[in-house]
Order: C-alpha cells, then sequence, then structure tokens
C-alpha cells in the first residue's frame, strides 16, 4: 500500500515561511494540526485564499471567542460510553477521537484539544446497547474518523453489528476517500470486508466529507469505484463554508461531479456555532440563497441535497428564505417532530436557529442522559 506521510508540527511544513509558522503555533497549540503530504500537494501555496488550504491549514482567526464547544448538546445524547442515541432509528458509536484531517471548520473541533475523550477503545458497551433497543436499524461509526481504525478493528466492530438482526444499515463516517485515497482503493482486507457485510437486504454506506469539487482528484475517483465495486453505497455531506465552497458555480460544480461519480448528493449544512469557527460561518439567507443558485445549475441528481441545520433539537431543513422569513420544519427530531413546519422571522444577520426570533417556543435544551464525557467546563462564548 502507498503510504502517505502526516504531519503534526506546524513547524515541519515547509510549504509556510517561517513568520507564518511562528504565527500559527499558538492556533496549534490549542488546536490539533494534522495534514498529509497527499492532501498538501492539492493546494496551490501561491494563493493565499485556496480553498484547500484553508480546509487543513490553520488560520489565525481560529483564536477569535467564538461558539461553544459543543453547539449541538451532543453530551446529553451519550447512552453509555462511546455511544449516542438521539434519534429512535439510528445511533452512534464513537469509534476513533483521530481524523484523517483535521479540518478546520469541523463541528467536533473539542476533538482537536487533548484534554477531550469521546471515543472509546472498547465499543462493547454500545454494542450491547444497541443490541437490546430493536428500534435501532442503523448505526453510524464516527469519532473522529472511522476509515482511520485498522481494518482489523473495522472487522471486529463491523461483525459485531451484523450479529445483531435489526442493525440493517452500518454506516462510515469519512473524510478519507477524498484526503487519503490510497488507504480504501489499496487495502483489499478493507473492500473485502465491506463485500462481505454490504448485502442486498444489509447495506454498507459510506459518509463521505468531500467540500470542494477539487478534492475529487483520479486517486479519489479510484477509491470510489472500489468502494463501489465492494458493494457500499456513497452519499455526500458538507457544510457551506466561507471562503472555500460559498460560490454557487462551486458548489454545483461539487453537485455535478458528486452525481457524475454516482455519490448521493446527501446534506448541505449550515457551519454550527462552535469554538474556533468564525472565519467560516456565514448569514442563513446568504447560505441559503447560494445553494439555490447551484442546484440550479445542476440536474434533478444533484437537486436530492438538502440544506440542514444540525441542532440540538434535530436536523432543521431549510425550505425558503423569503421577505424576512424562514420557512422550516423538522426533518429529524429528538421529541419525534418529525416534519413540523415553522415559520420565524429571519434577520439579516442571523446565522443559526437560535438566532431566530420565537425559536425557543419549538424547542428545549436536553437533559443529560448520562455521566458526561465532555469536560464540564466545556462550553465557552
Amino acid at each position: 500500500m502507498q503510504k502517505v506521510r502526516y504531519i503534526t508540527d506546524i513547524g515541519k511544513m515547509e510549504m509556510l515561511p517561517e513568520a507564518e509558522k511562528s504565527r500559527l503555533k499558538e492556533v496549534t497549540d490549542k488546536f490539533v494540526f494534522r495534514a498529509n503530504d497527499y492532501y498538501l500537494s492539492l493546494i496551490d501555496w501561491e494563493d493565499p485564499d485556496d480553498p484547500i488550504r484553508r480546509l487543513v491549514v490553520p488560520g489565525e482567526g481560529e483564536l477569535m471567542e467564538y461558539g461553544q464547544w459543543d453547539a449541538s448538546d451532543e453530551e446529553a445524547n451519550y447512552v453509555v460510553p462511546g455511544c449516542q442515541h438521539k434519534y429512535r432509528t439510528t445511533a452512534l458509536l464513537i469509534v476513533s477521537e483521530v481524523c484523517g484531517a483535521y479540518c478546520r471548520y469541523c463541528f467536533r473541533k473539542r476533538l482537536f484539544r487533548n484534554d477531550v475523550k469521546e471515543a472509546s477503545s472498547d465499543v462493547s458497551a454500545g454494542i450491547e446497547y444497541i443490541a437490546a433497543h430493536p428500534e435501532i436499524n442503523n448505526v453510524l461509526l464516527t469519532g473522529g474518523d472511522s476509515l482511520i481504525l485498522s481494518t482489523t478493528k473495522l472487522r471486529f466492530i463491523i461483525e459485531s453489528l451484523r450479529a445483531i438482526p435489526h442493525v440493517k444499515i452500518i454506516r462510515l463516517g469519512s473524510k478519507l476517500p477524498v484526503f487519503n485515497p490510497m488507504r480504501i482503493s489499496q487495502d483489499p482486507e478493507l473492500l473485502e470486508l465491506i463485500r462481505t457485510h454490504s448485502t442486498v437486504d444489509k447495506r454498507i454506506y459510506i459518509m463521505a466529507h468531500i467540500n470542494h469539487p477539487r478534492e475529487i482528484t483520479p486517486e479519489a475517483k479510484r477509491a470510489v469505484r472500489a468502494l463501489h465495486d465492494a458493494g457500499a453505497i456513497i452519499v455526500n455531506q458538507t457544510p457551506v463554508l466561507k471562503g472555500i465552497n460559498d460560490d454557487p458555480a462551486v458548489l454545483a460544480e461539487l453537485l455535478d461531479r458528486l452525481s457524475w461519480a454516482g455519490i448521493t448528493p446527501y446534506y448541505f449544512f449550515i457551519n454550527r456555532p462552535i469554538a474556533g469557527n468564525r472565519e467560516f460561518v456565514l448569514p442563513l439567507e446568504q447560505v441559503y440563497r447560494i445553494v439555490e443558485e447551484a442546484k440550479a445549475r445542476t440536474s434533478g441528481l444533484g437537486k436530492r441535497v438538502r440544506l440542514s441545520m444540525s441542532h440540538s433539537s434535530g436536523k432543521i431543513e431549510i425550505l425558503a428564505i423569503e421577505q424576512g422569513k424562514a420557512y422550516l420544519k423538522y426533518h429529524q427530531s429528538r421529541e419525534q417532530e418529525y416534519g413540523k413546519f415553522m415559520i420565524l422571522d429571519c434577520p439579516e444577520d442571523a446565522e443559526w436557529f437560535d438566532d431566530l426570533p420565537g425559536n425557543e417556543q419549538y424547542w428545549s435544551r436536553p437533559v443529560k442522559k448520562s455521566a458526561g464525557t465532555i469536560p464540564a467546563n466545556a462550553a465557552v462564548q
């Protein structure tokens, strides 16, 4: 297998001037840096605003006071260590705290810190919980990045889940199809594992995180083809990010290239108000306009994507924003209020559901289900 070289010390980034590396050291002291030579080769280093660079190379804007560590109240969804159960039919196993890429916008940015532990090296408690709850028919392996795990570890988890009759879908959340595609295309044991356990009635889905069309390289397409040949189904989700993909032409190209490659455009997300993310945030109305213009440029296959906020109370789909009003509905709901329709005032500077006047009538903060896995002082403003 072709090995990529991972870089975790910003001081070893030969492409950056010494003065910039010195300035960014303060950022990487707070938020871990991790990249690899393959992904860094996609960057145009002559362009300081290169979108791939902004995705993975730290920026001083990350030190701005903004947001929370856990903007969607994930702590409240833990039922046993390493396992979340927020929506009735879906459970999450936090199988890795290591990402292939520490994307600078990531909503799980608290994982960039060394004092937070959410994944469990022993997933038995989560698997036992899932086995005891027959309403759970699909399980998402996430983190971190599920495909950063060794194939041996993945085999144990997938085989354990496949031994539970009511688990029909296993989902693998990962950036690696575009960040380190060789880990997929050159690992026959991984592909055989997927081939064995992605069947006509019980599929394995790859939940890819492709943010920009330039990530879809020949190497990435080889990984996608290998996954398809193994029987996996691939869908994609990305937030709309300032300075990265906040251009209708870029998003339209992404929708087209995903569709051409047989990858379902699944979600466009509103970027969550996470600590360190101020420089990636856009107003709700602007994101809506960008997405609608992008969808107008693509086929019906591209138009399958949904624009959503992954909020504490559920996934809130943005149906329209017109004449100062936001038209919303619950696509997923913590309180089982699926499809609930909402019309709220939408100020021009609103960036999140909580910024919409009157939002509080539709939800309340959840009560923590279990002993927390996130430090009690993790929320910051």
